[in-house]
């Protein structure tokens, strides 16, 4: 009852004079069938048969509708079919055909307004299953991205690299999509089947993968989702909470073509890894036996933190303060630092005593501070890597501590001209407490650097190559990425 006569005041709309004398009756409250009175000011076409004293009636035919269809006249069953089909006021109803010798064929063929239209709940439904979709790929990607080049997944050699479902014909292949579906979604597959591979779907607000494009064919946004999520850089992110930050995110690697680099950007990323890899080579083939903590497997940490160098530079940061363990540091000192290699080889001389500088395991505990031009912003920047003990991450507090210090007396108040960078091992990361103990202090007033980048190196090169494992962009789910 409620349904219908909330349906008759949405038909019938009343006037200025029917509202005021309605509002004007003095009724209680407990006798009102409904609590409010609808009012249309707009002229819209009313249903010439609906009024209060027909309310009745019609609510009668209604539930006998709603019981079997075929038990009241055509005309009542199109009217009744529009209306729950949401057939804007005056357009439900249909007037019937005068009944005439041939008529009755046409009253017979009469068929309501919305089976004209595309069925809008199968169309719903898969717009809806697109966007779960989406969502999968958001969530879950990173679990089926192929992140060894060996194929090395697990230590007992019995998994194998995830099937790259995309061809290199740029063709999908279903029954790949299809088992890549059950591993995202456990099982679903959302009730899109290949015969929609080539419907276009409307994307959401929460992807970028259209680029400048609205809508996409399913087959596109599998393939541009895949090329995202599931190739050789696993993203995890929708824990985060704040929705601004998880778009940032999403822009930068889901937008078609963020990842290609110009001709220069090549030249440069391979001349930094030419320089690394030279640099361990050169070490072990000249020292072998000594210890020095070399950065085989992970070279690729070179380029990518001068690429970070690159972008604070250029973005206005003048002072970079740096923390890390041993694996790699005297790569650094020679390669990012720009420390002299004379002074790095030195210290590798076995004609060196306990008491003289430089000698025994001090050479890669040292630190270094220098200001240098940065070459892709013609930008000076000043350099410094804190020393550190044997404690892997004791150097993570300090490095916070020098950045906070450094932005107080510079007054730099937002963390845009002074920042930090703290590299990891991936076990001393998620086993030391230090670690989440510096990350419990980032939020507080007087401690806070404005956020820290953070850079997890995979140190298990006994069994497989490294490399960079993760990237934690600002401190304290910062999410703002490179300021």
């Amino acid at each position: 009852m409620f349904h219908l006569r909330t349906c008759a005041a949405k038909l019938r709309p009343l006037t200025a004079s029917q509202t005021v004398k309605t509002f004007s009756q003095n009724r209680p409250a407990a006798a009102r069938t409904f609590g409010q009175i609808r009012c249309y000011t707009a002229p819209v076409a009313a249903e010439p048969f609906l009024s209060g004293t027909s309310s009745n009636y019609v609510e009668e035919m209604y539930y006998a509708w709603l019981e079997n269809p075929k038990s009241v006249h055509k005309s009542w069953d199109i009217f009744f079919r529009n209306t729950n089909a949401g057939a804007p006021p005056g357009t439900a109803y249909q007037s019937p055909l005068p009944l005439s010798l041939g008529s009755l064929s046409a009253v017979a063929r009469a068929r309501p307004l919305v089976e004209v239209q595309p069925n809008v709940d199968k169309l719903v439904e898969d717009h809806l299953a697109v966007q779960s979709l989406i969502r999968a790929y958001q969530i879950r990607g990173h679990h089926v991205a192929q992140l060894d080049p060996l194929g090395i997944l697990d230590a007992d050699l019995d998994s194998s690299v995830p099937a790259d479902i995309i061809s290199s014909t740029d063709k999908l292949d279903l029954a790949v999509f299809k088992e890549r579906l059950r591993m995202l979604t456990v099982g679903g597959f959302y009730g899109l089947d290949e015969s929609d591979l080539d419907k276009v779907f409307h994307l959401p607000t929460t992807t970028f993968i259209g680029g400048q494009e609205s809508a996409l064919p399913l087959r596109e946004i599998i393939r541009r989702l895949e090329m995202a999520y599931c190739q050789h850089i696993g993203v995890e992110f929708m824990f985060i909470n704040d929705l601004e930050q998880c778009q940032w995110i999403r822009q930068k690697f889901e937008t078609p073509g963020i990842m290609q680099f110009t001709n220069e950007e090549k030249r440069t990323l391979l001349a930094r890894l030419v320089r690394s890899t030279r640099f361990e080579e050169f070490l072990q083939r000249k020292w072998s036996s000594e210890k020095r903590f070399g950065l085989e497997g992970c070279e690729v940490l070179i380029p990518a933190l001068k690429t970070i160098i690159d972008k604070s530079s250029e973005n206005g940061v003048d002072y970079v303060i740096m923390g890390m363990p041993h694996r790699g540091r005297l790569n650094v000192l020679a390669n990012v630092i720009r420390k002299e290699l004379e002074q790095i080889f030195c210290q590798f001389d076995s004609k060196l005593e306990a008491a003289d500088e430089g000698s025994g395991d001090v050479k890669y505990h040292l630190g270094m501070y220098h200001r240098r031009i940065n070459r892709v912003t013609d930008r000076n920047i000043t350099l410094s890597l804190v020393a550190n003990p044997s404690h892997l991450e004791a150097a993570d507090p300090v490095v916070m501590g020098k950045t906070k210090a450094e932005q107080f007396y510079c007054g730099d108040t937002e963390g845009k001209k002074v920042m930090s960078i703290l590299l990891h091992g991936d076990a001393a990361f998620a086993g030391q407490g230090i670690v989440y103990e510096t990350f419990h202090l980032s939020d507080l007033p007087s401690y806070t650097t404005h956020g820290t980048v953070h850079v997890v190196v995979n140190n298990q090169v006994t069994w497989a190559p490294g490399g960079l494992w993760g990237l934690c962009c600002r401190e304290g789910c910062g999410g703002h990425g490179i300021s």
